[in-house]
């Protein structure tokens, strides 16, 4: 993925073009000096988290494998394999642990992420 300069749009930050993200597979994006975990599923739907794993403390999610657990749409973690709802930011194994989640969507070619704080 090329490197571009954060947009900023009436609190939506355009962060890539969706074709930058492989259908089922995320990306890790800066937005307002934060990763982000930007995922694109196979109907050009996107979703984002943090892309802080709170089980390793690593910056990892992005990496993680984007699937369907159980009817819910989630990325499990590349170390420690815990599943993430894309949706709620829920953790599948332990639902005292959650991750942000932020607002994502799809304007022409262009993902945009509004995070709320």
């Amino acid at each position: 993925m090329t490197a571009r300069p954060n947009i900023v749009m009436n609190e939506w930050t355009a962060v890539c073009k969706l074709d930058d993200i492989v259908p089922d597979t995320g990306v890790c994006v800066l937005v307002d000096g934060r990763q982000v975990a930007v995922f694109r599923l196979n109907d050009d739907s996107v979703y984002a988290l943090d892309n802080l794993d709170p089980f390793s403390r690593a910056n990892v999610l992005s990496r993680g494998i984007v699937g369907d657990l159980k009817g819910e749409l989630v990325v499990a973690s590349p170390i420690y394999k815990q599943h993430f709802n894309l949706v709620t930011g829920q953790c599948l194994e332990d639902t005292e642990i959650s991750v942000a989640v932020f607002s994502a969507r799809v304007e022409g070619n262009i993902v945009l992420v509004k995070i709320i704080q």
